[in-house]
């Protein structure tokens, strides 16, 4: 089973269309489930880490016993080889639940950040947190595909 958890709803059209997407084909190929839970609202840019709080106690809530992987800029940095490896590994040698979760525009608390089980960094450059739901979905995708030996356009 593999949950990909972040606040809000993605506002960008397309990018909606595209995750939308991914998340059906995903969803073909294992157990899988996207949850969108409330995003913190009506803070401005400097309330960033009570923002972090408030969505980080959201995203808690849908944490039962998952192995848990958090996206951020200090966790591992992976090619989609290894992620592919990687994610063979975990779906075949652990019995939880896989949850990763995608922080807000503000990032994720620092308690969230410290009960994963793991830190993934999807690149070195900063991506918009509605384009990094799209590149793991793309990316969770591609490793399923190459479990199944099908074909995947480099």
């Amino acid at each position: 089973m593999i949950k990909v958890i972040w606040p809000g709803r993605t506002k960008n059209e397309e990018l909606k269309k595209l995750i939308s997407n991914y998340g059906q084909r995903i969803a073909r190929l294992t157990a899988f489930e996207l949850i969108e839970t409330r995003e913190a609202k009506g803070l401005s840019d400097g309330e960033a880490e009570k923002a972090r709080s408030i969505e980080g106690e959201y995203l808690k809530r849908k944490l039962e016993n998952d192995y848990l992987v958090c996206l951020t800029d200090r966790g591992r940095e992976m090619t989609s080889e290894e992620f592919s490896r990687w994610l063979r590994m975990r779906l075949e040698t652990n019995s939880r639940p896989l949850a990763f979760i995608i922080g807000g525009h503000a990032g994720l608390a620092d308690d969230v950040l410290r009960r994963a089980n793991e830190l993934l960094s999807l690149s070195k450059m900063t991506l918009s947190h509605e384009l990094a739901r799209l590149v793991l979905l793309e990316q969770i995708y591609r490793a399923l595909t190459q479990m199944k030996g099908w074909p995947y356009a480099k």
